[in-house]
């Protein structure tokens, strides 16, 4: 049925949506590298002529390059000014034994990360039959995470002894250097020295407003500046004097705000909300804080993830979670799995959005809408994977789609409006063709 489908599309559309410039495509791990080829060749490839500057970021290759593919990919993102990212491994003792390899690297995306700059924005994908955690929330959260420095570049250490923790500071010029002593260990104890640049905080704080005015939604930026006066008050003072000098005239016009608040605060303000604001968080608060809104939502399987650099031009689109390694033992054995695919998906469909948007190429931008829409649809219509029947019905075989369901078999068909998508003939087959497909791939995984 699926071939069938994709011949029969392919005829009436005449031929795939040509882009213009390429994209660049980071490939990943386990169970979610095995998803992410079937939605390329499925969904993205038999409809969208596009240039894909492949990187093999699979943890052996990584291994095997050491890590240079990793800074080669990010590089290349900084040329073509898009990239989707595959989930990866970040490996720990037990993975350096399980691959044999030469070290424990560090996390890709901290790599790509800190050679972008930029911030990472998480927001959830809205499906109205998804119960939440948070009943309040009718309307999405986007958290804004500074994606650099801090615990994530920091040195970290254990002492067994006494002994006093000194941070110095040795100017360039030569000058007199700066000396703190931090503590006075009486016995064994562990350490940390971390660091952030103005030049990220700034770029930070370029991104996180011009994503508020994109989306006309408030903006809130949250520290801890109560203790840490100068660290997180260096955060503090510079995003409100960029948003004094650059961007209160627009927020005033959309009739939409910033404001600090202390984090704790601002996790009690979340709670109490509705939704749709954007909120800016430091790297490890934002780490913390994206999975718990994506629970909240939901499901962290209904999450999207875009990294957007300071240029406002370069963006690299990833889903939000890991690897799924457990469901990926699974597949290994020969057993029936129920992986969700949209979060990869919509890595795709960012991406492509992106690059159409850079090209001017308005049919590469309704593919990638009309995808997401169809997704959200599809998972509307009943058709989904246990962890999202989990969260309507309970982990029953019924409710979900697996390898082993005989869903080709069955006609089923999903009730939309899909005249209120677009009136065109051939993106009305195409909306049909893309539900089947999907629910396709719901079915293998």
């Amino acid at each position: 049925m699926l071939f069938v489908l994709h011949v029969l599309f392919l005829t009436d559309a005449d031929k795939r949506i040509k882009v213009a410039n390429p994209v660049v495509e980071m490939d990943g791990d386990e169970m979610t590298r095995i998803i992410w080829e079937f939605i390329k060749e499925k969904l993205i490839l038999t409809n969208v002529d596009v240039e894909l500057k492949y990187f093999d970021l699979g943890l052996p290759y990584r291994d095997q390059t050491d890590d240079q593919v990793t800074i080669d990919s990010a590089l290349a993102t900084k040329k073509y000014s898009v990239a989707v990212k595959c989930a990866t491994i970040t490996p720990d003792e037990a993975r350096v034994e399980e691959f044999g390899l030469k070290k424990m690297w560090k996390s890709p995306n901290g790599t790509i990360r800190n050679i972008l700059g930029g911030t990472v924005f998480r927001e959830p994908i809205i499906c109205k039959n998804i119960p939440r955690l948070v009943p309040g929330w009718t309307q999405p959260i986007t958290i804004g995470r500074h994606a650099f420095g801090d615990q994530y570049r920091a040195t970290d250490f254990v002492v067994d002894q006494p002994g006093k923790f000194k941070i110095v500071f040795s100017p360039a010029d030569g000058s007199t250097s700066k000396e703190w002593e931090v503590f006075d260990f009486p016995a064994g104890g562990c350490g940390m020295g971390m660091y952030n640049t103005d030049e990220s905080i700034t770029g930070f704080a370029h991104s996180c407003f011009q994503y508020a005015i994109g989306k006309k939604w408030p903006l809130y930026m949250s520290t801890k500046n109560t203790i840490l006066k100068a660290y997180d008050g260096r955060f503090k003072d510079i995003f409100q004097d960029i948003f004094e000098k650059n961007y209160k005239p627009e927020f005033d016009k959309l009739k939409i705000w910033y404001e600090h608040r202390l984090i704790d605060d601002m996790v009690a303000q979340v709670l109490k909300s509705s939704g749709a604001f954007v909120w800016a968080c430091k790297n490890y608060d934002g780490d913390v804080q994206s999975d718990i809104l994506a629970q909240g939502f939901g499901s962290l399987g209904l999450m999207t993830s875009v990294l957007v650099c300071p240029d406002g031009k370069t963006i690299e689109a990833e889903a939000a979670h890991g690897t799924v390694t457990r469901h990926y033992r699974e597949h290994q054995k020969g057993r029936p799995t129920s992986t969700n695919p949209i979060a990869s998906i919509f890595a795709w469909t960012r991406g492509l959005e992106h690059r159409g948007k850079l090209d001017g190429n308005p049919d590469l931008i309704k593919f990638a809408q009309t995808l997401e829409q169809v997704c959200v649809a599809t998972v509307e219509s009943g058709t989904m994977t246990k962890d999202l029947a989990g969260c309507i019905h309970g982990l029953s075989n019924y409710h979900y789609y697996t390898f082993f369901s005989n869903l080709f078999k069955k006609k089923n068909t999903i009730k939309i409006s899909l005249s209120r998508l677009t009136k065109s003939k051939i993106y009305l087959f195409f909306l049909r063709w893309l539900l089947k497909s999907i629910k396709g791939i719901l079915s293998v995984f």
